[in-house]
């Protein structure tokens, strides 16, 4: 491939993951602001909130992990280019980083997971 076509390869991996990390986001972010609500509701709401939170985080990892393979194999590609610009080399430089679409945002999200599944429990044991 040409270097311009893996740059703009490049481009749409880069909002792929940009645009996958926004759902989950928005959804956690909305899930701590009704949890303490959730603490007084019945069981069979709090596991269907539980299960959207679980399906939302599983999709938006393997979509981040996908793009971020994705992103490496450009970045290797166009590091392995004979002729190539600063940008090509700058984009090249990065492909370490994307470990931490892959490993850091979904440990994060497990982590926040987690954290509101023992508040759900523990208010759920102390009411």
């Amino acid at each position: 491939m040409k270097e311009l076509d893996l740059i703009q390869l490049w481009v749409k991996a880069r909002n792929h993951i940009i645009v996958s990390q926004l759902a989950p986001t928005a959804l956690l972010i909305f899930a701590i602001a009704i949890l303490p609500s959730m603490t007084m509701a019945s069981l069979t709401h709090q596991m269907a909130f539980i299960l959207v939170l679980l399906s939302s985080g599983v999709l938006g990892a393997a979509a981040q992990i996908s793009s971020a393979n994705e992103a490496t194999a450009i970045a290797h590609d166009l590091r392995n280019l004979e002729s190539k610009s600063a940008v090509s080399a700058r984009i090249g430089a990065t492909a370490p980083w994307l470990a931490i679409v892959k490993f850091g945002t979904p440990a994060i999200f497990t982590l926040t997971y987690i954290a509101i599944l023992m508040q759900l429990f523990l208010g759920y044991m102390r009411y």
